[in-house]
């Protein structure tokens, strides 16, 4: 055979040979990812950034490559030149899970499985036992350097979190002890410093409010109405942080009377009613008891007529407004007792509704009294006398 025609046959030969053996050098990853639910994640799109998307880096020499799950949420990536790669899970867009240190190979595809809601639970306990002190070596070891991170930050942050907590846990039941016995300065101290620790808390801007207007209760003229504006301003944040509390209304409201603000108390006291309307009659009672202790005669009547208003059978409220209208009854010529309508009405009712209260015996003496006639004559009892020692002249 002609060398020059040999020649020509055994190159094309070659050339197919060393292709061949270039092709060979390539192999393929492939696993399942299941999500958080447990099921297999469903199709992913990596150029959407939608789905689930599993990205491919070669850390020997660049290269990147990148597929998504199919329908049954299982990936397979082939023609990866052999060498080490990184193997990451991405869901919508974000990082949810990866593998390291991956090596192709000749033949079978390498398996390269995720599951999410494996991952999630082994980071809890990873995570717990971080914070309770209990991290085994295992654990520690099979952390990332990202994973160590974020349970260090955690622990930092949980400790700081449970001595904050502490310092306003004792700094509120401080204050609540303080309140019950009445040390309405050490009471106000404590909570002002608990506000300070966490103002996000209306509970503790409610005791405090309790706390400056029991404080002001000391006090006189400008520093009693100093007192008075803080715990009103502290109300105020109390419902703007919980502007659904009925029992903060209704305590504002009773603040506001006693700091002279009639109306303001009403309106929060309608607020109050409004949101609890069971309890409507005794928000306004409360108001009553609270301007009969102040002097203000006319808005306690108001008051107590309103809580009847609310609940007719409010069987308190209907013997305090009687004794306010008995306040307003005038006394005719011939000596009747004629009190504004209704007064004999309410102390009936409250008979009625209590015929064995502890405003009983009172209800019925006010009944009595108005039944009766009231001598009005003026009588000298030196006149009969004077007359007798005229008679006994004239004899």
């Amino acid at each position: 055979m002609n060398p020059m025609f040999r020649r020509m046959i055994w190159f094309p030969a070659a050339v197919m040979f060393f292709a061949g053996m270039a092709m060979a050098q390539t192999g393929a990853i492939e696993g399942d990812v299941k999500g958080e639910d447990g099921k297999m994640a469903p199709k992913g799109d990596c150029k959407k950034g939608q789905g689930v998307c599993v990205k491919i880096e070669r850390t020997d020499i660049k290269g990147n490559y990148q597929t998504a799950t199919d329908k049954k949420g299982h990936f397979f990536h082939a023609g990866l030149p052999l060498g080490t790669y990184n193997v990451t899970l991405e869901v919508d867009g974000k990082q949810r899970d990866s593998v390291k240190g991956v090596r192709t190979r000749l033949g079978d595809p390498v398996p390269v499985n995720f599951d999410l809601a494996a991952m999630r639970q082994k980071q809890e306990a990873m995570t717990k036992a971080a914070e309770t002190g209990t991290l085994t070596k295992e654990q520690t070891r099979e952390m990332s350097a990202e994973q160590r991170a974020a349970v260090e930050k955690a622990m930092k942050e949980r400790q700081q979190a449970m001595a904050k907590n502490k310092e306003l846990n004792d700094a509120f039941n401080g204050g609540m002890e303080a309140l019950k016995t009445k040390q309405f300065d050490a009471a106000v101290a404590a909570f002002e410093k608990a506000s300070t620790i966490d103002p996000k808390q209306h509970v503790i801007w409610a005791q405090l409010a309790e706390s400056y207007m029991g404080q002001s209760g000391a006090k006189t003229g400008q520093e009693q109405t100093d007192m008075q504006t803080k715990g009103l301003d502290a109300y105020g944040k109390a419902l703007e942080l919980k502007p659904d509390d009925a029992a903060y209304h209704n305590n504002f409201a009773l603040a506001l009377a006693k700091a002279k603000k009639f109306d303001q108390a009403q309106a929060e006291l309608t607020k109050a009613a409004e949101l609890d309307p069971p309890n409507a009659g005794r928000y306004f009672y409360n108001l009553g008891a609270v301007l009969v202790n102040t002097g203000q005669t006319e808005p306690a009547g108001n008051a107590f007529k309103m809580a009847i208003e609310k609940d007719p059978t409010y069987a308190d409220a209907q013997y305090q407004y009687g004794v306010y209208l008995l306040s307003k009854a005038t006394t005719t010529a011939d000596g009747k007792v004629t009190p504004p309508p209704g007064t004999k009405e309410a102390f009936a009712k409250y008979l009625e509704l209590k015929p064995d209260g502890p405003f009983a015996e009172s209800a019925k003496g006010m009944i009595a009294t108005l039944d009766a006639t009231v001598q009005t004559e003026f009588t000298n009892p030196d006149a009969k006398k004077q007359q007798q020692k005229k008679t006994g002249k004239k004899k």
